[in-house]
Formats: C-alpha cells, sequence, structure tokens
C-alpha cells in the first residue's frame, strides 16, 4: 500500500505544560528525568524524504512543538518541497520573534489551545500555563501577524470539551473572535484509556476521563451550551465546529475504513521514530508499530503489525 500524502510527526516529547487531560504527566520524557525529547532535525529530513509524495504536514503531539530549537527549520523545509504545513501550540512560548516566525517560515495555519474563557479554568486544566500570559501571546500573534500584512498563518482556537469547561463555550467564541481567530473547534476527550493492556501508569487517566467526558452529561446541559456557543457564532462570524452530543453508533458490519480511514490515508510518527495509529492513542507504549529510525518507512506503513490493526478494525473487533 502506498505510503499517504498526510503526516502528523510529533517534534517534541517533552512539555512545559502538565494539562490534566494529557498523559504527558505520567511520562519520563525529557528532563529532568533524561535528554531532550526532541526529534533529531537529521531523522525529520530522513522522513520527508521517504514520503515523497506528501502534501500536508501536521507537527503535533504530546509536548510543545516550539519548545524545539530548530521547529521553524523544519517548517521552512517541509513548505520548500510544497508541503502545506501546520501545528498544534499550547501559546505560551510565543514572542515577538516567534510570531514573525510563523509568518515567514510559510506556517499555513496555528492551533491554538485554549480550555476555558476565565483564569480560573484554563490554569485548572492546563497545569502551569498562565492565561492573561497566554492571551497577551495570542494577541502578540494576531498583532504581529496584521503588521506584517499577512493573513497567515490562520488561527485556529482548539478546545477540549469537558464538563469543568461546558458553560465556558460561548465566552470562548467571543475571546477567538477578539483574537483574530478564524475558527474555533471544540473536541470531544478523544482517548478512553479502556483497553486492558493500559500500563498503569496511565490508570489515573482512565478516572479523569470518567469524570470529565460529555459522554454522560446530561443532554440538555450539553445542548444549551452548544446552543449559546453558535449564537455566539453567529453574532461574531466565525467558524464553529461542535462534536457530536453522543458517540457515533456505527451499524454492525460497517466497513473499518468507514469507522475510522487513519490507518489507511494518515500516518503519524512520534518524536523517538514510533509509527502509531493515529494521534489519540498519544503514547507509543499504548500500541506503535515499529520505529522508522532503523527501518523504511514504507516497511513498516506495510507490517505485519499495521496490517494485522487494519484487519481486525475492518472485522469490527
Amino acid at each position: 500500500m502506498p505510503l499517504p500524502t498526510y503526516l502528523q510527526i510529533e517534534p517534541v516529547g517533552q512539555c512545559n505544560l502538565r494539562c490534566q487531560m494529557c498523559p504527558i504527566q505520567y511520562r519520563t520524557d525529557g528532563p529532568p528525568h533524561g535528554p531532550l525529547a526532541f526529534m533529531e532535525f537529521e531523522t525529520f529530513v530522513r522522513i520527508l524524504d521517504e514520503f515523497a509524495g506528501l502534501r500536508e504536514l501536521h507537527l503535533q503531539g504530546l509536548g510543545e512543538p516550539m519548545m524545539h530549537p530548530r521547529f521553524f527549520d523544519m517548517v521552512r523545509f517541509a513548505v520548500g518541497r510544497g508541503i502545506r504545513v501546520t501545528t498544534n501550540t499550547n501559546a505560551t512560548l510565543i514572542t515577538d520573534k516567534r510570531a514573525e516566525q510563523c509568518v515567514t517560515s510559510g506556517l499555513e495555519c496555528l492551533h491554538a489551545s485554549l480550555d476555558g474563557a476565565r483564569a480560573e479554568t484554563f490554569e485548572r486544566i492546563r497545569v502551569r500555563a498562565n492565561f492573561a500570559k497566554v492571551v497577551k501571546n495570542l494577541e502578540r500573534f494576531r498583532d504581529v501577524r496584521g503588521r506584517m500584512g499577512s493573513k497567515r498563518p490562520a488561527l485556529h482556537i482548539v478546545v477540549v470539551a469537558m464538563r469543568q469547561n461546558l458553560a465556558e463555550f460561548a465566552d470562548l467564541v467571543r475571546l477567538a473572535s477578539n483574537l483574530g481567530a478564524e475558527e474555533v473547534f471544540v473536541q470531544q476527550l478523544c482517548h478512553d484509556f479502556g483497553e486492558s493492556s493500559l500500563p498503569g501508569k496511565y490508570q489515573e487517566m482512565r478516572q479523569f476521563v470518567d469524570d470529565q467526558t460529555l459522554q454522560t452529561e446530561d443532554t440538555g446541559r450539553i445542548e444549551y451550551s452548544f446552543a449559546e456557543a453558535r449564537r455566539a457564532a453567529e453574532e461574531t462570524g466565525i467558524k464553529l465546529r461542535l462534536p457530536r452530543v453522543r458517540a457515533l453508533e456505527h451499524a454492525p458490519g460497517t466497513p473499518g475504513r468507514e469507522r475510522c480511514s487513519w490507518p489507511w490515508t494518515g500516518a503519524y510518527i512520534s518524536y523517538q521514530g514510533y509509527m502509531m495509529p493515529c494521534c489519540m492513542v498519544s503514547t507509543p507504549d499504548r500500541v506503535n508499530f515499529g520505529n522508522v529510525t532503523g527501518r523504511s518507512i514504507a516497511d513498516v506503513w506495510n507490517s505485519g503489525d499495521f496490517n494485522a490493526f487494519r484487519a481486525q478494525l475492518e472485522s469490527g473487533q
């Protein structure tokens, strides 16, 4: 099977935050536990060399991408090959210089995480972050981009939906509009950490998801919050993407690719070089199909382990 045209790469496996919904808080990648958890630039180049038909690259993972000293070199290198490049950020490290580099590097879209419209909520969820500083940094990005006369990179605000921030969605839409964002994307807590093989260190994550998921929240409360958010989006003219109130139930026998096309259409590679099913797996010690630093990417993509995973998904197991 040919390599996909869409790829996600995790440039950094360490982070300056300890967000409640992120398993990085239970890992020991990077200081003070070990060496810097950065993908080698040479590894990045080799990966792109092997993805000859790549059209879109999203730089994101558990760590904050802008911690990488060569992050913007990665962006420029990929853009120079005609690849559309986007990234995620927690927006804690945006300076005037980095805001300028976002524009000059050719970055297409900056997805900034903002999980609360109030400092109390935001800082409870995004441990170690300062709400006022993050908002100021995003204002800085908006202003620098404006001074440079550019509309790119576009700014999209990403919100992880939880019980504790559900009431703030409308205010988040208004805040995003003030920050010059084009879109607000609200997503569910996507990984439930429910597998029986879950490593013990992530057991607390399973409890957190159980406590905060909207999948078991009162539908009336969800629908009211969503309606208020839609009203705010109409008032401000911003695009709003909301998740389903309840998970989509697939009919028995629905082909695997119709339930999730990722294992056929997209690839995800961690900073160490592990190929995983997708970013929602979060960490390669849950599942991975091999390391591309010692094998060809095509070999891992078409490996027995990966094909067995696809077959299991196709079977509905």
